[in-house]
């Protein structure tokens, strides 16, 4: 990547003691009965709790955790994991890494949200920031991201009315089949998968499917249809069970948006910022997508950010008033981006990825196939298929019994995404640990 550019972060002067202890008894209170409250909650009761209160949209692994740091969590229990599922990638850089709590700490004593009806000191630094990294001219910095993904789609339409003056209300947004960039409606409509999207309708229309990793599909589509303005994909399916494409599809890709003038949006979401042990995993094929959404491990697990990279021709189609978010670009969150960027920088956490991941897979494919059928993945992103005659759930459970946490995806498919830092050591142990755990089913 071009422009590389390495900043230092002035640490935060230490908290106070006050601050300090207000922060133990929140901390400890969490997991304390409010009726009685010398009672700390067992995890059967944080789970009733959570059940009983929170509306069930998730199925969580059995484990109630209360504090982590670098590539480790703990339970209520104060038993330790590893955590090899780095909160779907969020936490690359691990779990509160002290440079970007300080940054948070520091840039909250000051301001923390100013909205975009004003300017402020530093929402334009991570704009810099992020522009020159990556080599685009502009960024729109939001939240979450689901909401690059909607933001995405939205420049892409707006660009195909205004510069590739597709009749108005008739642009089309292509997706890969088994795509997953969240569950808002946008996202669910363009879904494959029936439990995101069955019983939500109507749903959004202008978006259309193909097979992924299949170029000659995308060819037949882009001809057929004058109207499509761009092709949203993952370099990677993540919570597909991690599908590899085939080498050569990403530069396909680019070249069939370049012929049929439509964008190549490319979600790296997941897959972004040293996951796959490249900046961006379409950096594997060198190629250059038209727009690009990021989030997850852009604030390294400490805050809500995403953002959208592209070039002046398509981001300033869209004009003051027509797109934004009150949260999107504020100051704590911009301050915690830049942090977050600067860990991955200065700790080779890139470089290491690629590494460790090779040392993952060779040993995971030591693994009998009668067990484990297939390995893949990039970098530190990767899934194992489990043999249909094993439980993935219950593999799962085993492991976390033996102090690993990961989660399963898809019925038989179980992701492995730990923290960009660990070391070799520990990767080897966390190994250990799979290996024994499936030699034993």
């Amino acid at each position: 990547m071009t422009n590389m550019i390495v900043r230092k972060i002035p640490s935060s002067s230490s908290c106070s003691l006050l601050t300090r202890s207000r922060s133990t008894a929140a901390s400890a209170a969490a997991t304390r009965d409010p009726q009685n409250p010398r009672k700390r909650l067992s995890s059967n009761e944080i789970y009733e709790r959570e059940h009983k209160y929170g509306a069930h949209t998730y199925h969580p692994v059995p484990v109630a955790l209360e504090r982590a740091s670098g590539v480790f969590v703990w339970d209520v229990n104060g038993k330790r994991y590893y955590d090899f599922l780095s909160a779907y990638s969020a936490v690359n850089q691990g779990h509160c890494h002290p440079k970007i709590i300080a940054a948070l700490k520091n840039q909250a004593d000051k301001v923390t949200l100013t909205s975009r009806a004003f300017y402020n000191t530093s929402t334009g630094e991570f704009e810099e920031y992020i522009t020159s990294l990556f080599g685009y001219d502009k960024v729109v910095p939001m939240n979450t991201g689901v909401e690059s993904g909607e933001t995405a789609c939205k420049l892409a339409r707006r660009w195909g009315y205004d510069v590739k003056k597709v009749p108005n209300n008739e642009a089309k947004i292509v997706f890969a089949q088994g795509n997953f960039w969240g569950r808002t409606m946008s996202a669910i409509s363009a879904s494959t998968d029936a439990s995101s999207y069955a019983r939500f309708g109507p749903y959004m229309r202008g978006f259309e499917i193909v097979p992924y990793n299949d170029l000659s599909a995308l060819e037949e589509k882009f001809a057929s249809d004058p109207n499509i303005v761009a092709y949203m994909v993952e370099p990677i399916q993540g919570e597909a069970g991690v599908v590899v494409p085939h080498d050569g599809y990403l530069k396909g890709v680019r070249e069939l948006c370049t012929k049929y003038n439509i964008l190549w949006i490319a979600d790296e979401v997941q897959t972004g910022l040293g996951r796959t042990g490249k900046w961006l995993a379409c950096d594997h094929e060198n190629v250059r997508p038209d727009l690009v959404c990021l989030g997850k491990a852009l604030s390294g697990g400490v805050y809500p950010v995403s953002a959208v990279l592209g070039d002046d021709d398509i981001m300033l189609t869209i004009k003051a008033g027509e797109h934004g978010s009150t949260y999107g670009g504020n100051p704590l969150g911009a301050q915690v981006a830049i942090a977050a960027l600067d860990v991955i920088q200065e700790e080779n956490l890139v470089e290491k990825s690629e590494r460790l991941g090779h040392i993952l897979r060779r040993e995971l494919n030591k693994i009998p196939k009668d067990i484990v059928t297939i390995v893949r993945g990039k970098g530190l992103l990767n899934a194992i298929v489990i043999n249909p005659k094993f439980d993935a759930w219950d593999v799962v459970l085993k492991l976390r019994d033996n102090g690993l946490l990961s989660k399963p995806t898809h019925g038989d498919k179980i992701r492995f995404s730990p923290p960009l830092i660990m070391t070799e050591e520990q990767i080897l142990e966390c190994c250990h640990i799979i290996k024994q755990t499936l030699s034993n089913l």
